[in-house]
């Protein structure tokens, strides 16, 4: 039972534990609403039944600081949308919060070590297009290990991602879909784009963390 309570702890967002380059980041999620992460989903005005919670986990690589992005299979993402933020998923009945969810889809999905993750912030809760309810978990890497693709059937691997490249207007774009309804920033990893609630996400931690860069030209898809 204690080693339960110590992880549940740990588990709770901690500011003071963010090493001073994260300092940026979050002071503008201090002041974040739900807009300020996502024009194309809903402020969670409830709790409903879907919950469901992702893992921003951001490290310091050997160049400086790093995103996680896990690239999807195929099969089990829609095409293009190959990363996320981090793993993700559906709440359990067991978890005690949205950083329990994501702290143990990471570990079902990449084998990450939870308790190497301090939990700083959490992001404004949205409400889907898919209708699930989504938490946001900002954690910084305090003791990195390996990670792999636990299941090949639902991860093909992950990514480590230094924000930096990702600002640059060579990664960098915006997209319009369905004829002009939905517009969002899109990321080109490798040979994945990212784009969807998961580009919304990053751009937010990109804006907000002070790695912005001006993106490149907007781009047009005649379908998702």
């Amino acid at each position: 039972m204690a080693a339960a309570r110590r992880r549940l702890d740990a588990a709770r967002p901690d500011p003071g534990r963010a090493p001073d380059w994260m300092g940026p980041l979050l002071r503008g999620l201090e002041h974040a609403g739900p807009r300020d992460i996502s024009t194309n989903d809903l402020p969670a005005d409830h709790v409903g039944p879907r919950q469901s919670a992702v893992l921003v986990l951001l490290g310091q690589g050997p160049d400086g600081p790093e995103v996680v992005l896990q690239r999807r299979a195929r099969r089990a993402a829609p095409p293009l949308q190959g990363g996320s933020p981090s793993p993700g998923g559906r709440a359990d009945p067991g978890d005690a919060d949205p950083a329990a969810t994501a702290l143990r889809e990471a570990a079902e999905e990449t084998g990450l070590d939870p308790s190497g993750v301090d939990v700083v912030a959490m992001l404004p809760r949205m409400i889907l297009l898919t209708g699930f309810h989504m938490t946001a978990v900002l954690g910084h890497w305090r003791t990195p290990t390996r990670l792999h693709a636990v299941d090949p059937a639902e991860t093909e691997a992950v990514l480590h991602v230094p924000p930096a490249v990702l600002a640059g207007s060579a990664h960098r774009f915006r997209l319009r879909a369905g004829g002009g309804a939905w517009r969002g920033p899109g990321f080109q990893v490798g040979d994945d784009v990212v784009w969807g609630v998961t580009g919304d996400v990053v751009d937010a931690v990109l804006r907000l963390g002070g790695w912005e860069r001006p993106p490149g030209p907007e781009l047009e898809w005649e379908s998702l």
